[in-house]
């Protein structure tokens, strides 16, 4: 069986977080959603696997590469053009790469599976097909059902009786909408799906083809599905996935390590005396880590690889990606942090950079000397002018990512 993995978008809405790694790269603990839907696909029976990659495409290529070690047979589709030795993007969006890739290389060559690049799911994709194949579709969807309010966020199907779709709604507002079937971007397709789609020229499946193919009486089907779909389009959803698999509540999600105490999880090669620190789990601890005593670790909390968590810093309910370095006597109270940025859940972001705050947030890589140098540098500044001072006191009130001076 084939199937395609869409991972060419920006993911936008989760910015900054896909600022540096595409969005189907973003890690659910310590493996990414990628890694997750392909390892997924495998034990489903599928063995032969395209890509289409645009942003950050060599993120992903680099990773992957030819898929042997998941025990698939792994191809790319880049979506742009290089010039001078610059990559220049140029998605075609969910339904264009279905006809580009065939084009260039006839991929599909019989019933094929098409799935979105971001989002977890454990469904039973043979039960699908097998349900494409009963009724000689064109194409089958994947449908959940969803709560009345949040029906806006996704495409609705309207079915008739033998599952045939008849109409589609894009984002319906609640009191508008016909149904609370929504498409979770799963699909089988054959492969004559591609002559209905315009060739040279980006399109999208839920918002063009299928609306037309449903208007043109195609055999378009919709299948409700009872599985397990989470999105993480936005920065909160991001976070509340986290924190559920944190504490073990998504079965298709293993907590690594070794489990120290209960709920509490620590990876290989991780420096830390939990005698001298204070825990409270559930938590997640990655590979390469090393915690410094008198630490506050708050669950539910994760800890990339690689990360570093200075003398008396308090973390809690948190997201600390792989290579952070979290300063001595920091505070991060439900926040998602890296080297780079920090973020809440509802999206507020702070540049350690920008803000000249970069002891408390650093890349876990950089030579301690270096962060010690900027840390004195700005504390002589700032003795200069005491407004800077209630400024900063004030973000530290504000968005839960502090240190005191």
């Amino acid at each position: 069986m084939k199937a395609l993995i869409l991972a060419a978008g920006q993911g936008t809405r989760l910015m900054p977080l896909s600022r540096d790694c595409p969005k189907p790269m973003l890690p659910i603990l310590d493996k990414p959603v990628l890694e997750c839907l392909i390892e997924h696909l495998a034990s489903q029976g599928v063995d032969q696997i395209i890509i289409n990659t645009s942003y950050l495409a060599p993120e992903i290529e680099n990773y992957f590469s030819s898929g042997r070690r998941w025990g698939v047979e792994l191809a790319f589709s880049y979506e742009g053009y290089e010039e001078e030795g610059q990559l220049h993007n140029e998605p075609l969006g969910s339904a264009g790469t279905i006809r580009s890739i065939q084009q260039h290389s006839g991929f599909f060559d019989d019933t094929f599976i098409v799935l979105c690049g971001d989002a977890l799911l454990d469904l039973d994709l043979r039960a699908l097909v097998a349900a494409h194949h009963e009724t000689g579709a064109l194409a089958t969807l994947a449908l959940s059902r969803v709560e009345s309010e949040k029906v806006a966020q996704y495409g609705v199907a309207v079915l008739d009786d033998l599952g045939r779709i008849m109409s589609f709604q894009e984002k319906p507002k609640p009191a508008e909408a016909l149904s609370n079937l929504v498409n979770t971007g799963v699909y089988v397709f054959e492969p004559e799906i591609t002559k209905y789609i315009p060739e040279y020229t980006p399109s999208d499946l839920g918002s063009e083809i299928f609306p037309a193919l449903a208007r043109d009486g195609r055999a378009i089907y919709g299948v409700e599905m009872d599985f397990n779909w989470i999105d993480i389009g936005r920065v909160a959803d991001y976070y509340a996935v986290q924190m559920s698999a944190i504490a073990g509540k998504i079965p298709c999600i293993a907590r690594s390590g070794k489990e120290i105490m209960p709920g509490v999880f620590v990876g290989a090669n991780t420096r830390f005396d939990p005698r001298r620190c204070h825990i409270e789990g559930p938590m997640v601890i990655a590979d390469s880590v090393t915690i410094e005593d008198g630490a506050t670790l708050i669950g539910p909390l994760f800890i990339g690889r690689g990360s570093v968590i200075e003398r008396g810093a308090c973390i809690d309910r948190s997201l600390v990606f792989e290579y952070t370095r979290v300063g001595a006597q920091a505070t991060l109270s439900k926040m998602l942090a890296s080297g780079r940025w920090c973020a809440q859940p509802d999206g507020f972001t702070i540049d350690p950079q920008q803000t000249g705050i970069c002891w408390i947030l650093a890349d876990s890589r950089t030579p301690r000397k270096n962060i010690y140098q900027q840390e004195q540098l700005f504390l002589e500044q700032i003795n200069d002018f005491p407004p800077i001072v209630e400024l900063i006191e004030q973000i530290n009130r504000e968005h839960a990512c502090s240190r005191p001076w």
